[in-house]
């Protein structure tokens, strides 16, 4: 399986979409900031992700989510999520 997911930066209040074929392990280097695109944008945390079957598949979506459309997409989705996270 591959995953697409997003992290909400705790710091900057931006997301970071990306792709993997281990979510588990791929959060954790982002959390232990071995990532240098998340580094310093720690804390993090996942708040959405989608399972595909083929790497193509994943791929596009990741280019989805990061367009104006897939940033829409998002908002609208997580929408209770962007209203109540600072509770």
């Amino acid at each position: 399986m591959f995953f697409v997911y997003v992290l909400h930066s705790k710091k900057d209040n931006k997301l970071y979409i990306g792709y993997s074929s281990n979510l588990k392990e791929r959060l954790k280097t982002h959390i232990d900031g071995r990532v240098i695109s998340t580094k310093n944008r720690r804390p993090l945390i996942l708040i959405y992700y989608e399972a595909y079957i083929h790497i193509q598949d994943a791929k596009k979506r990741e280019d989805f989510l990061k367009s104006g459309s897939g940033h829409r997409f998002l908002k609208n989705q997580l929408n209770n999520y962007f209203i109540y996270k600072d509770i």
